[in-house]
């Protein structure tokens, strides 16, 4: 090998070891957000914004006393209306989220999807959000859409999912979303 193929060599080494290393990089830019990071600072914290919600109801008001809500003659509770907390105004989002990329954990609700191929989804922060108890309030999920899609694991194994974050309101038939992001990837997370 001549001294022209080795220095040759060198710099494409060179130049794969900075292409990997700026992938690497792009992937760590993306900030780990928590859900409570979802929900601004001058509003209510969100133990306060599900203060009200009642397992079943979602709507009920705790009274002021501090008393239980009035029960629900038997069999009715499946014709109350569920709401979202906070649905008669608009989300209370971080504004300063918007366009950021980020990867955040939690669970999956299927929205559209192709046997156990999800393309869309509804991203929660607990198991059985929006399924079997009224939704959060919208600033709590996150409505993904992935070009690619990805298999679905179990129905409650976590994910994690890393994109671009959009401020903007996201409305299904399920529930509302504050927030709205583009994935580059969804993974299983390990817990």
């Amino acid at each position: 090998m001549t001294a022209r193929h080795r220095a040759g060599l060198r710099a494409a080494l060179v130049s794969a070891a900075i292409i990997g290393a700026a992938s690497s990089a792009a992937a760590e830019a993306a900030r780990q957000l928590k859900w409570a990071d979802l929900i601004p600072k001058a509003t209510a914290s969100a133990t306060d914004a599900l203060r009200g919600k009642t397992f079943f109801g979602g709507s009920t008001p705790a009274p002021d006393n501090g008393a239980p809500p009035p029960p629900l003659a038997e069999g009715q509770f499946m014709s109350v209306k569920r709401r979202q907390p906070g649905n008669d105004r608009p989300p209370a989002v971080v504004p300063e989220l918007d366009g950021q990329s980020v990867s955040i954990g939690g669970y999956v609700v299927p929205l559209d999807f192709d046997a156990t191929t999800v393309k869309e989804f509804l991203l929660v922060p607990f198991v059985g959000a929006c399924i079997h108890v009224p939704p959060p309030p919208a600033n709590q999920i996150i409505y993904v859409k992935t070009e690619k899609g990805f298999e679905v694991g179990g129905q409650f194994d976590p994910v994690t999912v890393t994109g671009k974050i959009n401020t903007a309101v996201a409305f299904t038939g399920l529930a509302d979303a504050g927030y709205t992001i583009t994935a580059d990837t969804v993974e299983p997370r390990t817990k």
